[in-house]
């Protein structure tokens, strides 16, 4: 297993301002002079963040520069369909976009927001999952016709899946970090869980640090306790780690 002092230098050298330009956390940076700016540029950068990184960026340079006119709260208080032309990515189509946006429109003007949603959930977990909670809110407002995409941007928790741009979301808005925003206080970094997928995974096992098969919730919260043997206060730092490991051992 990768020894403490070999995982540390690893996010020592890979969690620094650099990291941002080529990663969707730039987002939420880049829209940073309000709150709202910022936790809903976030959100939606997480919805796109599948897929060839390149192709996703652009699509969300689109969707912020073209569509939004760098305006991301704006945008979603004066939400209308129409906006959107067709803009759609990979299974989202238009349709699925104005969904979600409709539903977040709603969110901001009669239920706090999205940190006033996540710090619900955290509060009401549901089997456990504080993410139930959140993912039940878009559902229960979405319209019958919401198709495949609405349902893999917004993923059901109660699937057992590893809700890892959920995750990864949560870690930008509440860790504090060159490289995090620490907009969020309703729960401390101990409690965040590792943003996992496929190639999480297959790093965390050749470092030792993951048994479990499948990419699931199980492995999550497996791996994230792994993680707290390094750092109980931080164990989500190490998705950095799993960044430069991945890099340095192609």
């Amino acid at each position: 297993m990768i020894t403490k002092i070999a995982i540390e230098e690893l996010v020592r050298e890979y969690e620094t301002a650099n990291f941002i330009k080529d990663d969707p956390v730039q987002f939420p940076h880049r829209y940073n002079r309000s709150r709202q700016d910022s936790e809903i540029a976030g959100f939606i950068a997480s919805l796109l963040a599948y897929g060839n990184r390149k192709v996703f960026i652009k699509k969300l340079n689109e969707l912020f520069c073209d569509i939004a006119q760098n305006e991301p709260y704006n945008f979603i208080m004066n939400f209308e369909p129409g906006v959107l032309g067709n803009f759609n990515y990979r299974f989202g189509t238009t349709d699925d976009f104005a969904q979600v946006f409709k539903i977040m429109r709603n969110l901001y003007e009669k239920d706090g927001g999205l940190e006033a949603l996540f710090k619900y959930g955290y509060k009401n977990p549901q089997e456990g999952n504080m993410f139930i909670p959140v993912c039940d809110y878009f559902y229960s407002r979405a319209a019958d016709k919401a198709g495949q995409g609405f349902y893999f941007m917004i993923p059901n928790p109660r699937n057992g899946g590893a809700m890892k741009r959920m995750c990864m979301y949560l870690r930008w808005m509440v860790r504090k970090g060159v490289v995090d925003l620490g907009l969020w206080n309703f729960i401390p970094a101990s409690e965040l869980l590792i943003p996992l997928d496929v190639h999480v995974g297959r790093i965390s096992r050749e470092m030792g640090l993951l048994t479990r098969k499948a990419n699931d919730f199980k492995a999550v919260l497996e791996l994230t306790n792994k993680l707290k043997e390094f750092d109980a206060q931080d164990p989500v730092k190490y998705d950095f780690a799993m960044f430069g490991y991945g890099v340095t051992h192609k």
